[in-house]
């Protein structure tokens, strides 16, 4: 691969990268690029709280989903209970009438019932069935009250389940309630400073547009413009932007433009300052496509490959992708043609 040693420069570049720099937007602009930073910390806050919220959702939801399980099992079990008593309670008031009836009829109507039988088959029948009668009653009695102390013991557990799961649900909530909090204050906090970016910025316009003086004409470099690089860094168009990232499945500023360049066969460092010098600088009229170009208020910060048409392709900044967006920027620094 080429490397970015070549540094020819003209004198009269020289002397403008020097005035420029001395400039006293350079001393201004500082407020501006903190802010920024306090802001990209910010949103970096928020992106970390925002997967948080998610997993902290899900959470409740799971919570909310056992506590609705245990209380509809509690409910089912609380009806089958309240089934059960009064079920018993129908066998022992009829127990009780029937026994009433014995009592108020004496050993005589057991005794007409029997002997009002006309055949031995019949009497044998009669008494068979009040002893089942009686033993059928009974048993039906205890089978509901063994049932009702098994429910009852079932629904104890269940009544503590529902506790235990309501405590779960409402940590759950509680948590996300808390960075549901967090997640507001930072972006209201991330309002703020854009807000503070935004004027600091439009104050800095101003000063620049007061200050600005055109740059001299540097003519048309020697070296012929690398169009080429220009259909390789669009295949790219819509790859996230990340942070230090250099391809090919995410970029930041200058890892992009490294990238693309070195598909080429052209080597360049993994930063935009140090870019501005691997190769002669360019005229904003005598852009050509695959040109450098560069932006930054007080330093160098931004690059960005030239594509014609005061169009340029690059990977923007954290949450945005490799898109294309116009040249008309207040910070355009200047170009190179590696």
């Amino acid at each position: 691969m080429l490397s970015c040693s070549y540094r020819s420069r003209s004198l009269v570049a020289l002397l403008i990268v020097l005035v420029a720099a001395s400039r006293p937007i350079a001393a201004t602009a500082a407020p501006a690029d903190s802010k920024r930073a306090q802001a990209e910390a910010v949103r970096a806050q928020i992106a970390e709280l925002d997967e948080k919220i998610e997993i902290a959702s899900e959470d409740y939801n799971d919570a909310q989903i056992a506590y609705a399980s245990v209380t509809a099992k509690l409910t089912k079990t609380e009806r089958r209970l309240k089934d059960l008593s009064s079920k018993q309670e129908s066998l022992e008031k009829r127990l009780s009438v029937r026994a009433q009836e014995m009592y108020r009829k004496g050993p005589l109507g057991t005794l007409d019932l029997l002997f009002g039988a006309t055949t031995f088959e019949e009497f044998v029948t009669a008494w068979d069935l009040l002893k089942s009668m009686n033993q059928q009653d009974a048993d039906a009695v205890a089978a509901i009250k063994a049932t009702r102390a098994e429910v009852s013991k079932a629904r104890a557990e269940l009544k503590r389940q529902q506790a235990e799961a309501k405590k779960q649900r409402d940590l759950m909530l509680a948590r996300k309630r808390t960075i549901e909090h967090q997640l507001a204050e930072r972006k209201r906090r991330l309002a703020g400073l854009e807000d503070e970016i935004a004027r600091l910025e439009a104050e800095e316009r101003e000063r620049e547009r007061r200050a600005w003086t055109p740059p001299p004409d540097l003519g048309d470099p020697v070296r012929a413009p690398r169009g080429s690089v220009v259909q390789i860094a669009l295949s790219k168009l819509g790859t996230p932007y990340r942070w230090g990232a250099s391809g090919p499945d995410a970029f930041d500023c200058s890892g992009f433009t490294m990238w693309v360049y070195a598909q080429v066969g052209v080597s360049l460092p993994h930063s935009s300052r140090a870019q501005y010098d691997c190769g002669e600088r360019v005229s904003r009229a005598n852009l050509r496509p695959g040109d450098l170009v560069f932006f930054g208020r007080s330093r160098i910060h931004h690059v960005g490959i030239y594509i014609g048409g005061n169009r340029y392709v690059h990977a923007p900044h954290t949450g945005d992708v490799v898109r294309i967006s116009s040249l008309d920027r207040a910070d355009y620094v200047g170009a190179c043609r590696p």
